[in-house]
């Protein structure tokens, strides 16, 4: 519903009489202590005036048709016009369909570009769109009553399905759909089943709270879990011929929450390149494999960086080297690495003292969490090893200063790091059903204004970006899989003089932009520009407008 008039429409719901000059006051009264709702939505909430006329009313003043969305008035199924996510992003609700025309209500009409995505979504599918305002409160109930649609048709619905079947069902569609995780999540008066896939958790469907503490006790059964402990626990589901599935627990107020993390057994290894690291085997050579040094990947959580280590070892990997990693867990075996996993009794700082008495060529340190961590890496690297790993932090420069905090001194970082990888992972455009278009002004002025910030030179002609549509490729999100975005700081002698010169992060930066170093965003515009993913997906990453 409108709100950028939201004064006018109050001066004409009080001259047609729909509601009094107090309703209005209330109203706005009720606005400051609810800043993001619009006036129609309030003056419905507060049930001050009959909320068709209310409807119609706004609707006549905003030039649109007005209606009050009810179950019974949607007469198609909206998820075969448009995906549950993108009904729930747009506050948009397809509700019938007459002569080649559907009609969709939204909660506000006034946003166009919004407007005319889900416009573009059905123009795809051969459908004219006319669109209707309506309450945002009753599209978001309707569409919460849709979040249970979407299991598969053996499971929805049918009240007679037994437990094992249950869990099994809930287990192989996230395999089937891509999911990394599987939460399992216990609310007030249902259990709700949500995937994480390429990076963004969906809702797949909700369970019947009275299924809740069978579906906790089969749960802990496959994963070697104390039935009786009603506490935090870690287990794995090892049923599944091809994952090794994590699983852990942790009670909420509504009972026992669990995450499944789903890891492939003999997933195959992506090349660095496949997963978007930029430039050549030369730039690769130049970053990595170095003796008496060690890269280190940055990230926060989810970012990809184990991923990425896997990458840059299978490059590595030949019978000539000795390579050994150091993980919690090892997610991937690969043939030919002495692969360790850190247990109750085992910590990276042991295992990695351990490991240098095994004449490694190569270390792979899943992650340096604490001083001592980092102190055995340094000396690892002093005395001609090549180290590997991760730390969490919000980019490669950053790494410098993560180091220092965890009493590393500025001169063991200068000597021993070589590069430091920063990286992102945004959702790639599904190639099968991605609509063709031109940048509009807006998305020109973006993005040269960030490419020219960096000295990097962008021409528009013949470039084509793309709209994510959905089919059912890509689950009707309009993507598939995710791709990496990067920024690599390779450490020359400028910049280890100004690390033992103890300089801040900013002076670091500014050495790090004259020696060729370019940020996240200006690797992820490159990869919009070459139609990989699009301008919207990495502001949803990078908030950079």
């Amino acid at each position: 519903m409108d709100l950028k008039r939201r004064q006018p429409i109050g001066v004409e719901l009080v001259k047609r009489g729909i509601v009094t000059e107090t309703d209005i006051q209330k109203a706005l009264e009720y606005q400051r202590e609810h800043p993001d709702m619009r006036l129609g939505d309030i003056l419905y909430e507060l049930d001050a005036t009959d909320p068709y006329k209310l409807i119609k009313s706004i609707g006549e003043i905003l030039g649109e048709k007005g209606m009050l969305l009810r179950a019974n008035m949607v007469k198609i199924n909206v998820t075969d016009y448009i995906s549950l996510d993108v009904a729930k992003k747009y506050q948009a609700v397809p509700f019938e369909i007459d002569n080649g025309k559907i009609k969709v209500c939204f909660s506000n009409t006034t946003n166009e570009r919004n407007i005319n995505t889900v416009r573009l979504l059905l123009i795809n599918k051969g459908l004219v769109m006319e669109t209707y305002i309506t309450f945002k409160k009753d599209i978001e109930e309707y569409l919460k009553s849709l979040e249970g649609g979407v299991l598969e048709e053996n499971v929805r619905g049918n009240a007679n399905v037994s437990i094992t079947e249950l869990v099994d069902t809930i287990i192989k569609t996230g395999m089937n759909r891509r999911a990394s995780d599987i939460h399992i999540e216990p609310l007030v008066n249902e259990v709700r089943v949500r995937y994480r896939i390429d990076g963004d958790l969906y809702t797949a469907f909700r369970i019947q709270k009275d299924k809740q503490a069978q579906l906790i006790g089969r749960l802990k059964a496959i994963s070697n879990m104390h039935q009786e402990k009603q506490e935090s626990q870690d287990g794995r589901i090892l049923m599944y011929d091809d994952y090794n599935i994590r699983v852990s627990s942790q009670p909420n107020v509504y009972g026992e929450k669990f995450v499944l993390r789903l890891l492939k057994k003999d997933a195959n290894i992506r090349s660095i390149f496949e997963l978007g690291y930029p430039g050549d085997e030369a730039s690769v050579r130049k970053s990595f494999n170095k003796r008496n040094s060690i890269t280190i990947i940055a990230a926060p959580t989810g970012e990809g960086k184990t991923t990425t280590l896997y990458s840059i070892i299978d490059y590595l990997n030949s019978p000539e080297i000795n390579i050994t990693t150091i993980e919690d867990p090892v997610e991937i075996r690969i043939d030919g690495l002495n692969q360790i996993e850190i247990g109750p009794k085992t910590t990276f700082s042991g295992a990695l003292r351990t490991v240098l008495r095994q004449d490694p060529d190569i270390v792979l340190v899943g992650e340096i969490r604490d001083i001592e961590t980092a102190e055995i890496a340094v000396q690892a690297g002093q005395t001609g090893h090549y180290v590997l790993s991760t730390i969490h932090t919000i980019d490669s420069i950053e790494v410098i200063n993560r180091l220092r905090k965890m009493g590393v001194s500025d001169y063991d970082i200068a000597s021993i790091l070589a590069t430091s990888v920063s990286q992102r992972l945004v959702r790639k455009i599904c190639p099968k059903c991605r609509k063709e278009r031109d940048f509009t002004e807006e998305e020109k002025e973006i993005i040269t204004k960030i490419m020219t910030k960096y000295n990097e030179e962008v021409n528009f002609e013949g470039l084509k970006t793309y709209d994510a549509v959905g089919c059912k490729h890509c689950d009707n999100s309009g993507y598939y899989s995710r791709i990496g975005v990067f920024e690599i700081l390779n450490i020359t002698d400028e910049l280890k003089e100004a690390i033992v010169r103890g300089e801040a992060s900013t002076d670091i930066r500014k050495i790090a932009l004259q020696e060729g170093y370019r940020p996240l965003i200006v690797d992820g515009i490159k990869k919009v520009l070459n139609g990989t993913t699009t301008l919207e997906e990495l502001n949803k990453k990078l908030l950079f407008y």
